[in-house]
């Protein structure tokens, strides 16, 4: 079969979720290409000539941006079956197939994947969690690495690899689009895959790796194994991790371990640091929590970058303010990309958010929206809606202008309060990021390219 395997965004990097994948069906024989929509264009003679094209929809950014190319796919080659897979693929499949998609797969697609187009399968059930035996991914054909998301580090920038050593999450957070399809389970990727990935990455000019798992802790014992292998291969090649503030704390006896690794900067889902919005939200932690693993990661010489969702239903405006003073008393301006100060959150399709008693009343949520994928609403406040779509609007400004995340976090600061802030003097230069802001459970509504 002639299978073309699209992606349309996956936060600036290499795309996991193509290369896994073709490893699959390029070891059945299958002729394939594969295509990052973010970084070339749509191949349209092998749209045209496709028995399969599949699209990768790994979060409800690219899935926003693959209805175009969808459209575009279907009008170009209307024999072709089209199939969409990944975690956002399951919350939208009524829409898709509106669009001509014919098969819709989420959880754990690859052996879902190779059965459909292999024929040993006529369909297959949106959502499937089975366990399986990882095949190395495929990487042959993308851009290379040096394309994507690069690594800034003081005066140096680096290029990145990425991977994943599991999927899903054994948490229930009330927002997140992973509880949904995954209910609680996870899934790992066997070591020696995910090391061969690693190498594979290395060799392609890899320096530094970011382990893209929802919750890099969710199976300590198989995290451990892979980063001791990984630094006894590596050693002067380093990488980031994401890992819930709740993990921080029960697993602390793992960040000695990371720190003598190289891991260079752990991501943390904190949300917010109202206690009431972390209970609606069942983040599973406190803000006083977050203090303490803040100090804990920082008595490990380990870098903690907080993200957050600014913006809520249960957002005031005193509450947001406070926000803001305490990510400058506790010296975090540096650590978090401004954008993470002026997102607002996001109700896919399916979200365990609309559980909650007089959700839809709280929220002023009146129908979901169609274009949007999303349920539309509005604050309370009008002024709290006001006041992050200014901040959006600053921050894309300040990242026009090549403004430093302390300059714009003083943009904000002023917008917020009226003022201007008084900011002690630092060099949030010199801490790691990557050149593309990593964000979750909520996303920009401005172009994601044009947002560091």
């Amino acid at each position: 079969m002639r299978v073309v395997l699209l992606s349309t965004y996956d936060l600036g990097r290499q795309p996991f979720g193509l290369a896994s994948p073709a490893a699959w069906l390029r070891a059945e024989g299958h002729g394939v290409t594969t295509a990052d929509l973010s970084r070339e264009p749509l191949p349209l003679e092998a749209i045209r000539t496709a028995d399969w094209i599949a699209f990768h929809l790994p979060m409800h950014t690219a899935t926003r941006m693959a209805i175009p190319q969808i459209e575009t796919a279907r009008e170009l080659n209307p024999r072709a079956q089209i199939c969409c897979y990944g975690l956002y693929a399951p919350f939208n499949n009524e829409m898709l197939r509106t669009l001509g998609v014919t098969h819709v797969i989420g959880g754990e697609f690859e052996a879902a994947l190779a059965d459909l187009i292999s024929g040993r399968a006529a369909s297959t059930l949106p959502v499937i969690l089975d366990r399986l035996p990882f095949r190395t991914p495929d990487r042959a054909g993308l851009p290379s690495l040096g394309e994507y998301a690069r690594l800034v580090d003081g005066d140096q920038q680096k290029i990145v690899g990425y991977t994943e050593a599991s999927r899903g999450c054994k948490h229930l957070c009330r927002h997140c689009p992973i509880v949904p399809v995954y209910e609680g389970r996870f899934r790992i990727v066997q070591r020696d895959v995910v090391l061969a990935d690693i190498r594979q990455q290395v060799a392609a000019g890899a320096q530094h790796v970011t382990f893209g798992d929802p919750d890099f802790l969710n199976g300590p014992g198989h995290a451990l194994a892979i980063i001791e292998a990984f630094y006894a291969e590596f050693p002067a090649v380093t990488y980031d991790v994401t890992i819930k503030i709740e993990h921080l704390l029960k697993h602390r006896e793992v960040l000695p371990e990371l720190a003598r690794t190289g891991c260079l900067f752990i991501t943390s889902a904190v949300e917010s640091l109202d206690d009431g919005v972390l209970e609606r939200l069942a983040k599973g932690h406190t803000r006083s929590d977050f203090i303490a693993a803040l100090e804990l990661t920082r008595a490990h010489g380990l870098l903690l970058s907080p993200t957050f969702v600014a913006f809520t239903p249960w957002t005031t405006r005193d509450t947001y303010l406070d926000l803001l003073r305490t990510i400058r008393d506790l010296d975090l301006i540096g650590n978090v990309a401004p954008i993470q100060l002026a997102i607002r959150l996001l109700i896919p399709s399916g979200s365990r958010l609309l559980e909650l008693p007089d959700m839809k009343k709280d929220m002023n949520i009146e129908a979901f929206d169609s274009a949007a994928l999303s349920w539309r609403w509005r604050h309370p406040d009008p002024e709290m809606d006001t006041l992050c779509s200014d901040l959006q609007k600053l921050v894309g400004l300040g990242d026009r202008l090549g403004a430093s995340r302390e300059q714009i976090f003083g943009m904000i600061w002023e917008r917020a309060f009226g003022e201007p802030a008084e900011i002690p003097s630092g060099n949030d230069t010199a801490i790691p990021r990557l050149t593309e802001a990593w964000y979750c459970c909520a996303e920009p509504e401005e172009d994601p390219f044009t947002v560091v």
